[in-house]
């Protein structure tokens, strides 16, 4: 019988796990070898930042993100990956693992994103296995090479757009009718509704309207949930857009998408998770 991909010795699967726990990353990464011989674990990384890093460096096949880790969590680990990640290549499977969130696992199961629980049954990992193996097997076709344009890299795309978008558990925060941003001595009082786009800056967020620019000391992260999701799109993991303010959408021959504003001269990337938004009625 021919040998597939993920069963060839001379070409072994690759994978990376992101677990801020070393105990439980070697426990991962020992039952993922008995599970699956063959795969090559080719980095563990110790939070969110260093398995964005290690993973563009390295370009594993598939990711085993732990949800919540210091700095970046899981999930906003694999959207940065998958933002980078080279056009030509086919992007990575990614498995999730969470220890406890009910909320989290509703959504995954909606949306058909592979989970772990922890600790991780070996069970259930066989059983991820096997169904990671069929795909990396269909992606590297024995003499083929890697197609950018598979079907699952793009249920990836969807999948992580539907669970950026998801809202939170619990009760819902007051949306932001005004942003206080202070300068020196002085608190600058911007009303929302002049605000044409966000942009993450470090670990500040520039407030930017059709004639001024501001700082304020906040995450993009913590500023997202006090945004009217209708009036403010999410365009890139670093940019939030009011959606009044776009006047065109403009898409070259790779499918890369920019957006030309009616008020600010900038011309702000949209990133492959969010692309398909901008589509013709």
């Amino acid at each position: 019988m021919t040998a597939t991909f993920a069963d060839d010795p001379q070409l072994p699967a690759t994978a990376l796990i992101a677990e801020d726990e070393p105990l439980l990353a070697q426990a991962l990464q020992a039952e993922l070898k008995r599970a699956w011989p063959g795969l090559n674990i080719v980095a563990l990384a110790p939070d969110g930042d260093s398995a964005i890093e290690q993973a563009l460096a390295l370009l594993p096949e598939l990711l085993f993100l732990d949800i919540r880790m210091p700095g970046r969590s899981g999930l906003e680990a694999a959207q940065a990956v998958v933002e980078d990640w080279p056009a030509e290549r086919p992007l990575p499977l990614v498995v999730f693992i969470t220890a406890y969130d009910q909320y989290a696992l509703q959504a995954f199961e909606a949306c058909a994103v592979d989970y772990l629980l922890k600790p991780v049954q070996p069970a259930r990992l066989a059983a991820a296995c096997q169904r990671l193996r069929g795909l990396v097997a269909h992606r590297r076709p024995a003499g083929g090479s890697p197609s950018p344009a598979l079907a699952d890299s793009e249920q990836l795309v969807h999948q992580l757009r539907q669970l950026l978008g998801a809202p939170v558990a619990g009760s819902a925060p007051q949306l932001l009718s005004v942003i206080q941003a202070s300068s020196g001595s002085v608190v600058h009082m911007v009303p929302v509704e002049d605000v044409v786009y966000f942009e993450a800056a470090d670990k500040y967020v520039r407030v930017l309207t059709a004639t001024h620019e501001h700082l304020i000391r906040t995450s993009l992260r913590e500023l997202l949930p006090q945004l009217d999701p209708q009036r403010f799109w999410q365009v890139h993991r670093g940019t939030v857009v009011q959606a009044r303010e776009i006047e065109q959408a403009l898409r070259d021959e790779a499918g890369r998408v920019q957006l030309v504003l009616r008020h600010r001269p900038e011309r702000l990337n949209v990133s492959r998770i969010y692309a398909p938004r901008f589509k013709g009625m």
